[in-house]
């Protein structure tokens, strides 16, 4: 699969910029769909595989997980065009919904919330191998 829903963890913690930007403001004035970049930051004293995530408007709204980061900055290093936009967030964990291909994802809408969550408006992927994330 070459498109998944992943979590942004860290959006409660202020950003380092002169503006000391707020990351869950950010996120509260962006729409479902708003594109969002990933920027990989290998250079990152706490995880080198840590890949931050950017609002439409270039803030910092946190980081993919930690356990996803790794295979998504795998394929980007090996030059696959990924496409994000924003998804939504419920309480401490907003989301986003990835596309490698260059083409703009999907945000999907279904009958079942996020087992672990129990979110309104956010879906998760089954986990499997076909999507190497």
């Amino acid at each position: 699969m070459d498109e998944l829903t992943l979590a942004v963890v860290g959006i409660d913690f202020p950003n380092q910029d002169k503006a000391r930007s707020n990351r869950r403001f950010e996120l509260l004035a962006s729409a479902i769909g708003d594109p969002v970049s990933l920027r990989p930051e290998p250079r990152n004293r706490h995880d080198p595989h840590a890949i931050a995530v950017f609002s439409a408007r270039d803030v910092q709204v946190g980081y993919l997980s930690a356990e996803r980061a790794p295979l998504i900055g795998a394929r980007m290093r090996r030059g696959e065009k990924v496409q994000a936009v924003y998804q939504g967030m419920k309480g401490s964990v907003a989301y986003i919904r990835v596309r490698f291909g260059g083409d703009m994802p999907t945000v999907p809408r279904a009958a079942e919330p996020l087992p672990e969550r129990g979110e309104d408006d956010v879906f998760a992927d089954p986990d499997g191998p076909e999507w190497g994330a």
